[in-house]
C-alpha cells in the first residue's frame, strides 16, 4: 500500500504539469490573438483639428452659387473649419416658387441631412413620408439617399441647412 501512496501523489503532479502545459499553451494563443487584433485593426488618418467659425448676417454674403438656380446660399464657414467633415448653410429660395423648376424627384449621397426653418415655409415630400408642409420653426431630417423634393414655399422662406459631408453627390431621379 505504501507504493500506491507513492504512486499518487506522483499521478497527480503528472497531471498537474500536463494541465499547467496546457494553459501555457491557452494563454500564449490567447495572447497572439490579442496581439493580432490590435495590430490587424485599421488606424483612422487623424483629421485635422477643427478650428472656430463664426459668420454674422450680411446681405451680401447670399449668392447664386448653390445646387438649385432658384436658390441663394450664405455658406457659414463650417466646411472650411471642419476640412470637409460638415456643412451648413443659409438657404433663401427665390419667389414666387415654380413648381416646373423645384419639383424634380432627387436624394442625396450623404451621411446625415438636417433642415431647419427660419422663417416662412416649404411643403415637402419624402419618400416613406408623404407631403409635410414646414412652417417657421419646423426641423427635418432627411436619411441617407431618401428620395424626395420640393412642392411649394412661400416667397420669403429662408432655410439653415447642415449636412454630412460638405462634399456630396446629387442624384436626379425621373418621376
Amino acid at each position: 500500500m505504501a507504493k500506491q501512496k507513492a504512486s499518487r501523489p506522483a499521478t497527480k503532479t503528472a497531471v498537474k504539469k500536463r494541465s499547467g502545459a496546457k494553459a501555457a499553451a491557452r494563454s500564449s494563443a490567447r495572447k497572439a490573438v490579442k496581439a493580432k487584433a490590435r495590430t490587424a485593426a485599421p488606424k483612422k488618418p487623424a483629421r485635422p483639428k477643427q478650428r472656430i467659425a463664426i459668420s454674422h448676417h450680411r446681405e451680401e454674403d447670399f449668392k447664386a452659387d448653390g445646387l438649385r438656380a432658384y436658390a441663394k446660399y450664405r455658406d457659414l464657414g463650417i466646411a472650411e473649419a471642419t476640412h470637409g467633415l460638415a456643412q451648413a448653410h443659409v438657404i433663401r429660395l427665390q419667389g414666387p416658387c415654380n413648381p416646373a423648376e423645384v419639383s424634380k424627384l432627387h436624394f442625396h449621397d450623404v451621411d446625415f441631412q438636417m433642415v431647419y426653418v427660419l422663417k416662412g415655409w416649404v411643403k415637402t415630400y419624402m419618400d416613406g413620408q408623404g407631403e409635410t408642409l414646414m412652417k417657421e420653426g419646423s426641423a427635418w431630417t432627411q436619411p441617407p439617399k431618401i428620395k424626395h423634393m420640393i412642392l411649394d414655399y412661400s416667397d420669403d422662406v429662408e432655410l439653415l441647412e447642415v449636412i454630412l459631408p460638405a462634399e456630396f453627390r446629387t442624384v436626379e431621379l425621373k418621376a
